[in-house]
């Protein structure tokens, strides 16, 4: 496996522990469709169904994680998102998107979210 498919593959691993340890349901990994992917679908502590972009960089040299998500990407991403929550008879109280951007750290992994890109 590419190194850089592998460091992705940890950090969405990364990102969902951390998100259940926060009370999250993860629902799929690499829900893909044919317009689009989501690294991760969840729903938060108020069952919104939260479609979520995790974003990995080890260096600060391609920029952070939220700098590549374009508006271009925010639309695949919903569209992605809307895709499942149609087929989906989770019950939700809302939909979103939001982005996880990990960036590892001395064998520890730096996280940050932000709720609601789909916002922008």
């Amino acid at each position: 496996m590419d190194p850089r498919h592998a460091l992705g593959a940890r950090a969405e691993d990364v990102a969902a522990g951390w998100l259940e340890q926060q009370g999250w349901t993860v629902l799929a990994r690499r829900w893909r469709m044919p317009r689009g992917e989501l690294d991760l679908i969840c729903t938060d502590r108020e069952a919104v169904l939260v479609g979520v972009e995790v974003k990995v960089r080890s260096t600060a040299r391609s920029g952070s994680g939220p700098d590549s998500v374009d508006a271009r990407r925010v639309l695949r991403l919903r569209a992605a998102l809307a895709a499942y929550a149609g087929s989906s008879r989770v019950p939700r109280a809302g939909v979103r998107l939001d982005l996880v951007s990990l960036s590892p750290h001395g064998g520890r992994w730096w996280i940050v979210r932000l709720p609601g890109i789909d916002a922008w």
